[in-house]
């Protein structure tokens, strides 16, 4: 059953996340006018949206149509998952892009129906919520609410290229895995014998380019393992950018926050430093209004007295 504070949370985080504070300071003042404290109490523990997050909420309240078809994706790809199945798997990957680029050009419009600035629209954000949204089955239940504070990420490693596998054995060096180096014939018109100093040199020199090929796929080996730990530092180093820039946002938002409620406490303050002034103003006249009734009792009774003598 949608009550009224349903209705009133729902508003608030339809509205920009400029006009958030504002808009929630107004309706606890109501609910308080009203009586109702616990709905007070409810609304003052909302928090305000980041703009990522207040652009899917746009999207779960106006389109959960579309939120529930994110669900149900993201079910089939953790089935797909786990049962292994390659092609499925594939073929849900892309309708999984595709869906997604669908979500954020629907939030996109949404957002700019609502008086958002496109060229302010953190969408790469919007993406990264939505794709964790179907990755994490929490996620998508958190965005489906229409609720999001912050912009979510899925820490997953993704698609990361595929090491290149060299088979090893253990048969000895010479053997047909790994052929000997061998002479090459001498040509029929080589006046000198084999064995003279031109064919030992030739040897050398082979026997040499075969040790720059060892060197040279081992330094290949060594590089491959490089670039997979590279690849690896450069994901974690992105996630940790990314987890440093949802903080310093969040903390931004928090410096907001507490800037709108320092200016809404120093009006209320200025308003009950007035109050105090007008009612202590009333008490000096009820003071002097008592003050002027007591002579008069006295000079009333002194008149009795005087008419009784």
């Amino acid at each position: 059953m949608v009550t009224g504070t349903d209705a009133t949370v729902r508003r608030l985080y339809e509205e920009p996340p400029d006009g958030f504070v504002a808009a929630r300071a107004a309706a606890i003042e109501e609910a308080r006018r009203s009586g109702d404290r616990d709905a007070a109490k409810r609304l003052a523990a909302l928090k305000k949206p980041t703009v990522a997050a207040w652009v899917v909420n746009l999207l779960a309240l106006h389109r959960p149509d579309l939120i529930d078809e994110l669900v149900e994706l993201s079910a089939a790809l953790r089935s797909a998952q786990r049962d292994l199945h390659g092609d499925q798997l594939r073929e849900l990957s892309n309708q999984r892009r595709q869906f997604v680029s669908a979500l954020v050009a629907a939030a996109r419009k949404l957002a700019v129906k609502a008086g958002a600035t496109t060229t302010k629209l953190p969408l790469a954000e919007v993406e990264a919520t939505l794709t964790a949204a179907l990755a994490e089955p929490e996620i998508a239940e958190q965005v489906r609410t229409g609720r999001l504070i912050r912009a979510a990420t899925y820490a997953g490693f993704g698609e990361v290229p595929r090491p290149r596998l060299r088979l090893v054995t253990d048969e000895p060096a010479g053997s047909p895995s790994e052929p000997a180096a061998t002479s090459e014939p001498i040509s029929p018109f080589d006046p000198e014998p084999e064995g003279t100093e031109p064919a030992r040199l030739s040897a050398r020199e082979r026997a040499a380019a075969d040790q720059r090929k060892r060197e040279q796929e081992r330094r290949r080996r060594e590089l491959d393992r490089e670039l997979t730990a590279a690849m690896a530092a450069e994901h974690r180093a992105d996630a940790q950018l990314e987890r440093a820039e949802a903080a310093e946002r969040d903390a931004g938002h928090l410096v907001e926050d507490l800037d709108a409620e320092l200016a809404e406490l120093e009006r209320r303050r200025t308003e009950a430093v007035a109050d105090v002034a007008r009612r202590k103003l009333a008490r000096r006249t009820a003071e002097r209004e008592a003050a002027a009734a007591r002579r008069q009792v006295g000079d009333v009774q002194a008149a009795l007295d005087d008419l009784e003598s």
